[in-house]
């Protein structure tokens, strides 16, 4: 999960602007699924969670290190916080 800040938005439609760009090259770079999940009637904030499975857990972390390397190359948006959950299924 990442909150964000876009402190130059002034408007839902600027805040969506910016974050299209990171919503559409998770799911299309990297093959997460991912969507904003809190903050959504907030203009300067947004938090998007992402998902991925993989067989290796070093799949995922890469992964999710590309995001978070694809957010924070967005100079339109800030990183407040970050956060991974795990869920390992036995077999």
């Amino acid at each position: 999960m990442l909150e964000l800040r876009v402190p130059m938005a002034q408007s839902l439609k600027d805040k969506r602007s910016a974050i299209r760009p990171i919503l559409e090259g998770g799911r299309r770079r990297l093959g997460v699924s991912i969507t904003e999940v809190r903050h959504l009637d907030a203009h300067q904030r947004a938090t998007i969670a992402a998902a991925a499975v993989d067989r290796e857990p070093g799949g995922v972390a890469a992964t999710f290190d590309a995001l978070e390397r694809l957010v924070w190359s967005r100079p339109d948006v800030e990183v407040v916080t970050t956060a991974r959950q795990w869920m390992e299924v036995e077999q």
